[in-house]
């Protein structure tokens, strides 16, 4: 019975572990195919019974496992592998299952207990990620396309759109690249199509900025084709707007009403939008009825104040005079939504309480509700001044209707600025007595319409010249509102025609420190400087309103005709250059830079800026004259003959015009043409010497009869001449022996009255060519327009009238926004 069991040697207990590297051809997997049992138990279920385990203690001692029939012998499995405890090769096989862990015989001498393995030191550093990965190139590809988008989106937000085109056209391209590499790598479903979108859709809206229509539409018709795009077919309003600025309006209306369509009855403000884009595009094309349906519905399911203003529009032109009253009304009841002034008082000495409203006073909401609020009586401003002439038979019973409205709604205070719009129509209308009765009536209301009136009355009456009156109601204006800068200006202007430059200069400051805004009062005082000839502070006013309003051409003009009065031409002809790009047809201006440039010698240049100037204005006598006097001293004098015959048109009571077309036509050789030319200027004027001696002259050249019938006559013209001179030394001498003897003053006024009747029938003496002595003409005569001659110096006589400066203060309160 106990012949199989086999006890475990008594040799050192290290021997246990022996046999472990014997090989055992039971493990061989090479020769299984050659192995019969191994085959018939795979061709059979006797292979997949379960195995015969032993059941073995925990001591290492192996004992005999039984079997169904009581026998104490090990059995072999059908592979010939011992079963586990079984002995093999006389050896039993140590229980390794029952160990401790960690626990061996060698940690008795000396060896450390270690279960968690810390002897052996640090982990190996992590491998570094490789950057060559398809992976990972195609997560910094997409990386680089979201900062170009956000690139493209801030340069857009900063107004510069030709880069953030750039950049929506590189991230673009980069996205294409990264969608071929995901198909490369993985399947086409891993493709980012919210990244795609994006990028689309910025590239569609720079294309959009930078008017480059064509393209953002076929971008945005690559977006709404594409079915995998969720909610694209709202950027059909976007494709709406794009053919609205091509003024293809019928697409638009289609786009608007497709988008329309795909927007769900839930996105409530976005239909409300679309719907005001179809209205508004309706009244482009002139369909007026399709826009009030539009507006109509906007209005009953969500009022707003542009759609009742478009309301009032289309109304107005159709017509119809009962509907522009609701639908006025119905703006006036639009609901604007903000807080009261009163929230922004303070109820009580708290602190607290105070510090939080100035906190919130001036705050982005507070500033939000006064944009809205502006925005609403702008509009109705608006509307008012459009149907107040067309809703009853005259336009102040219409202002009156509208004023009785107003007044009835939130908007009280606009019934006083209507009353003053309906002053402004009379002065339209030129009724300056019906507006002048309208103001006075504000004369009783608060301190700001009495000001904002009598502002305005004193303008109306400084445009009449009545200096009194404006500055009585100049003064009004300032008592009644001190911070009026629009008062303030007006009763400068006033102190100003009546020469108090210095007075003047303190209200139009007083103005500045109110308003420092208030453009009209500086530039007043720059004239007020200009004329004290305090030039250095007149220009720093000048210069300082030249960078508040960039192209102002009166701002412009002053700062050049200060330099000139400083003999800084150069500086003079730069703002005039500056000036001719704001107001490159102005005559005077070009003059002026022909005057400058003449002055300074270069005369090549003043004669294209003078030739500019009579291309646009060729009735300036003083261009004329500069224009014929070049000629002939260039020796043209056939190209001065124009210009000369031009002026005598232009002042035909003057010889000398005359008298110098006579004179090129004898300088060319054309002596008979000059000839024909004195002859008439005789018969127009016969008292003139000049023109008599040239006759005498040319006939006697030529030889004709006639010469000794002008020569008589201009002896006698001569001998009249020196006769008028006597007369007029003794007519001085006798009236200051008449000043000194008082008693005979009834007896010399009569003598000299005698005197001066007797002057006035002899012929003038204004010709500006007749000479002063007596004398026969000769060959050494010279003519006027003679190389020796001094050519006339044409100052340029644009000077913007620095006393017309009044309707310049015309404030916001004459014509209200």
């Amino acid at each position: 019975m106990m012949q199989n069991v086999h006890l475990a040697p008594d040799t050192d207990e290290d021997d246990l572990y022996s046999g472990y590297n014997d090989h055992n051809p039971t493990y061989d997997t090479e020769e299984l195919e050659n192995d019969t049992a191994f085959q018939q138990a795979v061709r059979t279920s006797h292979g997949r019974r379960p195995p015969i385990t032993a059941k073995i203690p925990s001591t290492a001692v192996a004992r005999p496992v039984a079997t169904g029939c009581g026998s104490k012998t090990s059995l072999a499995s059908s592979m010939g592998r011992p079963g586990t405890g079984a002995l093999q090769d006389g050896v039993t096989r140590p229980m390794t299952a029952v160990r401790a862990a960690g626990f061996t015989k060698a940690a008795l001498r000396g060896s450390a207990l270690d279960p968690l393995g810390q002897a052996r030191g640090p982990a190996p550093p992590l491998e570094a990620r490789s950057e060559d990965s398809p992976e990972e190139k195609i997560r910094q590809l997409e990386k680089k396309v979201n900062e170009l988008v956000e690139e493209s989106c801030v340069a857009s937000s900063c107004g510069d759109l030709k880069l953030a085109l750039e950049k929506a056209k590189d991230a673009g391209r980069k996205e294409r690249v990264l969608v071929r590499q995901r198909e490369q790598v993985a399947s086409p479903e891993n493709i980012n199509l919210d990244l795609t979108y994006s990028v689309l859709f910025t590239l569609a809206s720079q294309y959009s900025a930078n008017e480059m229509y064509a393209e953002a539409l076929n971008t945005y018709q690559v977006i709404v084709k594409n079915k995998m795009f969720s909610n694209a077919g709202r950027l059909k309003v976007n494709m709406g707007n794009i053919y609205l600025k091509q003024r293809n309006y019928s697409k638009a209306i289609k786009f608007y009403r497709m988008a329309l369509d795909q927007i769900p009855s839930v996105h409530k403000e976005m239909r409300i939008k679309i719907m005001q884009n179809i209205g508004v595009t309706f009244i482009k094309t002139g369909q007026y009825s399709d826009a009030v349906n539009s507006f109509e519905h906007i209005m009953s399911t969500a009022p707003n104040l542009k759609a009742g203003f478009n309301l009032i529009l289309s109304y107005f032109a159709l017509g119809d005079r009962e509907k522009m009253k609701k639908a006025f009304q119905k703006l006036i009841a639009v609901a604007l939504e903000i807080d009261e002034d009163d929230k922004y008082v303070s109820p009580s000495d708290d602190p607290h309480t105070n510090l939080v409203i100035e906190a919130i006073k001036n705050d982005h909401l507070r500033q939000m509700e006064r944009e809205r609020k502006a925005m609403a009586e702008k509009y109705i401003m608006t509307a008012a001044k459009l149907i107040a002439p067309v809703i009853e038979t005259s336009f102040a019973v219409g202002y009156d209707w509208c004023v009785e409205v107003v007044k009835a709604s939130p908007y009280v205070e606009l019934a006083n600025d209507l009353e003053i719009n309906k002053a402004v129509t009379y002065l339209k209308q030129k009724d300056f007595h019906q507006a002048a009765e309208t103001l006075k009536m504000f004369e009783k209301k608060d301190s700001r319409v009495k000001s904002a009136a009598a502002t305005n009355l004193s303008f109306l009456y400084y445009l009449e010249n009545e200096f009194a009156q404006a500055s009585s109601y100049a003064d009004l204006a300032v008592n009644s509102d001190r911070y009026n800068p629009s008062a303030l200006t007006n009763k400068g202007n006033t102190v100003f025609a009546n020469g108090d430059y210095e007075k003047a200069a303190e209200f139009y400051k007083e103005a500045l420190r109110n308003d420092s805004s208030c453009t009209e009062a500086l530039y007043n005082i720059g004239l007020t400087y200009k004329k004290l000839n305090r030039l250095d502070e007149a220009l720093d006013c000048f210069l300082k309103l030249h960078a508040i309003l960039r192209n102002s051409a009166h701002v412009l003009y002053q700062i050049a005709n200060i330099y000139e009065l400083m003999e800084d031409p150069g500086q003079a002809v730069e703002w005039l250059m500056q000036l001719i790009t704001v107001v490159p047809t102005d005559s005077r201006v070009l003059s002026e830079l022909g005057g400058l440039y003449d002055s300074e010698g270069d005369k090549s240049q003043a004669f294209q800026y003078y030739y500019e100037s009579y291309r646009y204005f060729p009735s300036s006598i003083d261009v004329i004259e500069w224009l014929g006097a070049y000629y002939v001293d260039t020796q043209f004098c056939e190209k001065a003959i124009q210009y000369f015959e031009r002026a005598s048109l232009i002042q035909p009571t003057q010889v000398k015009w005359q008298l110098m077309v006579a004179s090129c036509f004898r300088r060319s050789g054309n002596y008979q043409k000059a000839l024909d030319t004195y002859k008439d200027i005789h018969r127009k004027f016969p008292e003139n010497a000049e023109c008599l001696r040239f006759l005498v002259r040319l006939c006697t050249d030529i030889g004709l009869k006639e010469v000794q019938e002008y020569a008589a006559k201009l002896k006698r013209l001569e001998k009249m001449k020196e006769i008028r001179e006597q007369r007029v030394r003794s007519g001085r001498d006798g009236s200051r022996r008449d000043g000194s003897a008082g008693s005979d003053s009834g007896q010399n006024c009569s003598k000299s009255e005698r005197l001066r009747a007797q002057l006035r029938a002899l012929p003038g003496t204004d010709a500006p060519y007749e000479s002063s002595c007596s004398r026969e003409p000769d060959a050494s005569y010279a003519d006027p327009l003679g190389p020796q001659a001094e050519r006339p110096k044409t100052a340029a006589k644009k000077r913007l009238d620095e006393d017309d400066f009044a309707d310049e203060e015309l404030g916001d309160d004459l014509l209200p926004e």
